[in-house]
């Protein structure tokens, strides 16, 4: 043993040395500290500079410290999942234990579903009635005080399951949240929920990051400025896109696609009044095929479907492709971290022309949130000029980040007045003045949220290998009309079986959603290897 006595203590130096020389986390560590909670989809960037932020202005009112214990189990999609797992499993102990009644698949499948009401029926309510009502009057929790960033249909989906709750911030504050300084709806898009139970704090809208240096390359002169833009053939193999039901942002992304295609459809309706058009099935079930076919030809495009949005713009910005659909923040924040010293960089970004709203990324206060306290100072801090400037002063700027340039932009429409445009890393950006361009129509493709995740997996994804490769026998036989029109049937899923069949299919039921995802996938396989074959018999 002690013959070996050296190289023990060798390796135990090796793995040892890199723990005490770690730097210590820069939190406060004395007994006078406050912790809350927060799950997030936000980055490190945003986490350190708000983290650091928080703190000092938390200390300044309250002469405590304040920890920010950050939660990232990953996109909202995950984190919905890890909310919906914790409030399960906190309800279940309360159903059985706190109120010493039994579980069953009823109150399973109740206690956090909108669609069941809480109200007692005459002459007796029913176990799913009890156990919806059960649920919203109690302050059973998840061990998460606040949920911040990802998309309002997220924070919307939440609230209406009950599990977010009224922190009190709109109902104190009137004179921000009117018509006249931040508005309930902005172009279609909802800035807050009229009950409180989520605020935007920053605002956001969806385009195009592409690689300089890539696009001299493939010999493009014209930056990609447009979604049409990204199906091109010229950019075979070079699309970087996430897979949108692991995404709620690049799902977001999709609709935006589908949205502008609608709206076009409506407006080439000839001779038919704007009103009357807007109303008009036809159109936008036309709109939706067109938007289905372009999505199909930006899929066969892509190098891959990852799994993180975030991973779009640093693959872009790397050259492994040219160009990729994102939200806004992620181009721009990586686009400043590879600016050259001339101020130039190979990473640029673009919001998609008359093709993207802007939407929020919220917060809000969970149910049964173990520090709610501190949890609602959190919001106040976030909303108050001093959180607000965080999000797109430059560095070292009054009142601005210390480390990172966030490149987000303020929900606060006082922020982008003339005389501060010289502290802001975006100063040429007025978010209010871009969601004049675009509205967001809820009622065309608000439902279908889901559905269009679910069309693009089959689609795009599930569908991968054969849809690349009948991609490249039409590019090399010009796309011949019999094989593109094969390639591009989208009558699997239009616009009244995405309403209709597809939509009923994700209502719950994971056998029902099995069996049609397969069902679907096999179907576009099939098409696109038939199309395959056309492309290359008519040679």
């Amino acid at each position: 043993m002690l013959k070996h006595a050296p190289l023990l203590a060798l390796l135990a130096a090796i793995l040892l040395t890199p723990i005490l020389l770690r730097p210590k986390e820069q939190i406060p560590t004395d007994a006078n500290v406050e912790t809350v909670v927060i799950v997030t989809p936000h980055n490190e960037a945003i986490r350190y500079e708000f983290s650091r932020a928080f703190d000092s202005w938390y200390f300044a009112r309250t002469h405590r410290r304040a920890r920010v214990d950050w939660r990232t189990p990953g996109g909202t999609s995950e984190i919905a999942r890890y909310v919906a797992s914790e409030y399960f499993a906190s309800f279940q102990e309360y159903w059985t234990r706190g109120l010493g009644r039994p579980w069953s698949k009823e109150v399973e499948s109740s206690f956090d579903n909108p669609k069941i009401s809480p109200a007692a029926s005459a002459p007796m309510d029913s176990e799913a009635q009890a156990a919806r009502r059960a649920f919203l009057d109690s302050k059973v929790g998840s061990h998460i005080d606040l949920f911040f960033g990802g998309g309002s249909f997220d924070f919307d989906q939440q609230a209406k399951a009950g599990r977010l709750v009224d922190c009190g911030y709109v109902s104190a504050h009137p004179e921000l949240f009117n018509d006249q300084v931040i508005p309930r709806v902005v172009s279609g898009e909802p800035y807050w929920d009229a009950k409180g139970r989520w605020i935007g704090a920053v605002v956001s809208s969806f385009g195009i990051c592409y690689n300089t240096d890539v696009l001299d390359r493939l010999g493009v002169k014209r930056p990609p400025a447009q979604w049409s833009d990204l199906g091109d053939p010229v950019y075979a193999h070079e699309i970087a896109l996430a897979n949108p039901t692991q995404s709620g942002s690049v799902n977001k992304a999709f609709e935006m696609v589908i949205q502008q295609q609608m709206q076009e459809a409506l407006r080439g309706a000839a001779s038919r009044d704007p009103r009357d058009a807007a109303r008009d099935a036809a159109g936008l079930s036309a709109g939706w095929e067109r938007a289905m076919r372009l999505l199909m030809r930006i899929g066969a495009n892509s190098r891959y479907f990852t799994d993180a949005s975030t991973k779009i713009a640093l693959d872009v910005e790397s050259g492994e492709a040219a160009a990729g659909m994102t939200i806004d923040f992620y181009g721009r924040y990586e686009s400043e971290l590879v600016r050259r010293p001339d101020g130039s960089s190979r990473l640029q970004y673009v919001n998609a022309a008359g093709g993207t709203s802007v939407g929020v990324d919220p917060i809000g206060l969970f149910r049964g949130a173990p520090h709610p306290e501190i949890a609602r100072s959190f919001i106040e801090f976030v909303l108050s000029p001093e959180g607000q400037k965080l999000w797109d002063w430059k560095v070292g700027a009054p009142g601005g980040p210390h480390r990172y340039a966030l490149r987000r932009l303020p929900i606060l429409p006082a922020l982008y007045a003339p005389d501060l445009r010289q502290y802001r890393s975006d100063p040429e950006v007025d978010p209010y003045a871009l969601a004049k361009t675009f509205t967001y129509h809820g009622e065309w493709t608000g439902p279908l949220f889901r559905p269009i995740a679910f069309i693009v997996r089959v689609m795009c994804i599930d569908s991968h290998d054969e849809l690349t490769a009948a991609w490249r026998e039409l590019r090399a036989a010009q796309f011949p009309p019999e094989a593109t029109a094969t390639f591009e049937d989208v009558g699997a899923v239009s616009y009244s079986a995405a309403s209709q069949e597809i939509r009923k299919a994700l209502g719950g039921d994971k056998i029902q959603e099995v069996k049609l995802a397969k069902e679907l996938a096999d179907r576009f396989r099939n098409q696109y290897n038939l199309a395959a074959k056309q492309a290359r018999d008519s040679h």
